[in-house]
């Protein structure tokens, strides 16, 4: 099995950290949000990527073969054009393939995708949404089958948004229906949708439904990355899929939390909810609901609802913090 997977984007609304890291490197529930969807394509024994990159492509590039065997191809999106253009410049690895699975670098999924890739038919992943105007939605006919796609529409005709998830059977259908909107300049709201290449595939009579999944955690921003984390650790916690984390006999470790090996924790309280990432030293500070980037230094702290980038150094008081990779902050009471 064979997938796309577009993570060329500059994430804007997740910045500062993005000024140094690309979106999909940033840590949630013990790892990187692209680890979580590369980890469960493994599981089911995917055995080529395809990424389109631009952004910091090369530490996307690098982190990828470091800590993945399967063959991995890297396409540049020099402008961002859309999410249809990212898709179109994987045509020269997938055009001829029998299906192929484009999930977005960033929608970290929980459902029974291999079901999916079983009933023999192109599917879109969709889920229930209260407001549909923030998401492409997909109405359906009384087959349950896809009748139109429609990109963040501004009067609601759906409540079912598409989440990111898509398994097309023919792949060149897809391609050859990319390239003609791009020669033909059909844009939405000024770029190139891969809703409207779909929407022209369904024209043409492709049958194409939906699967609904069970889990769909957004990584957009700040209180979005919080969310995520904390249902993350609670649905691994439940699964059993989190290790548990090494004594520290002078703290308290509350869980669900994520504490790579290499962090030294000392004198503190850590949980729920917590991220701690590799190499990070926290003493005498009580942290909940956090996600502690690498070789960090946090002393003397009470920190909540806080994002820290990379090689932080943060001493003394209690805030909620956002800050970016290689900050330094100390709070002292005049």
């Amino acid at each position: 099995m064979k997938a796309i997977i577009p993570v060329a984007g500059m994430g804007t609304r997740l910045r500062p950290h993005t000024h140094t890291c690309p979106k999909v490197l940033f840590p949630v529930a013990g790892k990187p949000i692209v680890a979580h969807i590369l980890d469960e394509l493994v599981r089911l024994n995917f055995d080529e990527v395809t990424f389109i990159i631009g952004y910091k492509g090369d530490m996307i590039h690098d982190f990828i073969k470091k800590n993945y065997s399967f063959k991995a191809n890297f396409v540049e999106q020099e402008k961002m054009l859309g999410l249809g253009h990212a898709i179109s410049l994987a045509k020269k690895y997938h055009y001829d393939d029998d299906d192929v699975f484009i999930v977005l670098g960033d929608t970290v999924f929980e459902a029974d995708i291999k079901t999916c890739f079983e009933n023999n038919v192109s599917a879109l992943g969709v889920q229930e949404v209260a407001d549909p105007r923030r998401f492409g939605v997909v109405v359906l006919d009384e087959k349950n089958r896809i009748k139109q796609l429609i990109e963040k529409p501004e009067e609601p005709v759906s409540n079912l948004a598409i989440v990111g998830l898509y398994y097309i059977k023919q792949p060149k259908l897809l391609f050859d229906c990319l390239d003609k909107m791009i020669e033909q300049n059909i844009r939405t709201k000024s770029e190139y949708q891969l809703t409207d290449a779909l929407q022209m595939m369904i024209a043409d009579g492709y049958e194409m439904t939906v699967f609904k999944i069970d889990g769909w955690y957004d990584c957009g921003k700040k209180e979005t990355v919080l969310q995520t984390n904390m249902e993350l650790l609670e649905l691994l916690d439940e699964e059993k899929k989190l290790p548990p984390p090494q004594a520290y006999p002078d703290s308290i470790i509350i869980p669900p939390v994520a504490i790579h090996p290499t962090a030294k924790i000392t004198n503190s309280v850590i949980g729920p909810h917590v991220t701690v990432s590799e190499n990070t030293v926290i003493n005498t500070s009580l942290i909940r609901n956090s996600v502690i980037g690498e070789n960090c230094e946090l002393k003397s702290l009470l920190l909540e609802e806080s994002l820290v980038g990379d090689n932080c150094r943060v001493s003394g008081d209690m805030r909620s913090l956002n800050i970016g990779d290689s900050s330094e902050l100390s709070f002292t009471k005049k």
